[in-house]
C-alpha cells in the first residue's frame, strides 16, 4: 500500500498520549457551510472523528464542527460519550500567558497521561494562533506529550499570501482599539513600522466593526500604503482585494464586510 495515501496514515491517527491541534473551518458562523471536506484533508477529519477527549475554545461551536465530521466520517464514539472541556472565558479577552493557566492546562491533560488522546480546537482556524490555547500546547510540552498540528486553514497565512505584501518579515497584532482615536492613532503606529522595518502588519477586527476599521484606515493612512482586505476566507463569497491607499479612495471595491476578515498593511 502506498504509504502517502490516507488509509496508510490513519492507524497513526488519535495516537495515546498526543495532544492534537485540530484546524477548524473558517466558516463559523457563516451560512451557507460547505461541505467540510472543502476544508480539511481526509488525515484530518479522520484524525478528529478518533478523538472523544477536547479542550475547546467553545462547546457548542466544537460539537457542531464533530457533526459535520460525522456526516462524512464515522466518529468512534456517539457525540454523548465525548469529554469537552471548555477554556475559560477570561482567556478570550486577557489571554492565558500566566502561570495559573498553566497549572490548569496540566488538569485537563490528565486523560493524556492515562492513554487517551486529546483534540486542541477552536472555533475557526488553527487552535493557539489569534486564538486562546497556548497555553494548552505549553503544558503538552511540559508534560512530555507529543504535539502534532494537524493540517487545515490558517487565515492569517491566507491573508497574507494574497496581500501582495512582504511575506518573509511580518507581525500580527490582534485587534486595534475600538475607540475612533485611538483606533487611528494605532493605524499610524503600525503604518511607521511597516515603512521603517519593512514589516507586513496584519490585524483583525469582529465583522461589525470591519466597515469602521476600514473608513479609519483609508482616512489616515498614507496614499502609497498598501492595504489589503481578505473577506469571507473559506466560503464561496470569499473576496480578497489589495492596492494603494490612493487607489482604494479612488475606487472603492464592493465587499463583504459583514463576514470575518483580516486586514493586511505593508509597502
Amino acid at each position: 500500500m502506498n504509504p502517502a495515501t490516507p488509509d496508510a496514515a490513519m492507524p497513526d491517527a488519535a495516537a495515546p498520549g498526543t495532544l492534537y491541534l485540530v484546524p477548524t473551518p473558517l466558516d463559523f458562523g457563516c451560512a451557507p457551510q460547505p461541505d467540510v471536506r472543502e476544508a480539511l484533508p481526509a488525515l484530518t477529519l479522520a484524525t478528529a472523528a478518533r478523538l472523544t477527549h477536547w479542550i475547546t475554545e467553545n462547546a457548542k461551536s466544537t460539537r457542531a464542527f464533530l457533526k459535520r465530521v460525522q456526516a462524512v466520517q464515522p466518529l468512534v464514539a456517539p457525540l454523548q460519550q465525548h469529554t469537552i472541556t471548555e477554556l475559560p472565558r477570561d482567556w478570550h479577552k486577557h489571554g492565558d500567558r500566566h502561570r495559573g493557566a498553566d497549572a490548569q492546562a496540566r488538569e485537563w491533560l490528565a486523560p493524556a497521561l492515562q492513554g487517551h488522546a486529546i483534540g486542541l480546537v477552536s472555533e475557526a482556524g488553527m487552535p493557539a494562533i489569534a486564538d486562546p490555547g497556548a497555553a494548552v500546547v505549553r503544558a503538552a510540552h511540559a508534560l512530555g506529550l507529543r504535539v502534532v498540528p494537524l493540517i487545515g486553514p490558517v487565515s492569517l497565512m491566507l491573508a497574507l499570501a494574497a496581500s501582495g505584501c512582504h511575506g518573509q518579515h511580518f507581525a500580527f497584532v490582534g485587534y486595534l482599539p475600538q475607540g475612533a482615536g485611538e483606533r487611528a492613532a494605532r493605524l499610524r503606529e503600525l503604518e511607521a513600522t511597516a515603512r521603517r522595518l519593512g514589516q507586513t502588519q496584519i490585524f483583525i477586527e469582529t465583522p461589525y466593526r470591519n466597515a469602521a476599521l476600514l473608513q479609519t484606515a483609508l482616512q489616515v493612512l498614507p496614499p502609497d500604503t498598501r492595504l489589503a482586505l481578505a473577506c469571507g476566507l473559506g466560503l464561496p463569497t470569499q473576496a480578497v482585494h489589495s492596492a494603494r491607499v490612493a487607489d482604494w479612495r479612488r475606487q472603492p471595491p464592493a465587499l463583504p464586510l459583514d463576514l470575518p476578515a483580516v486586514f493586511v498593511l505593508g509597502h
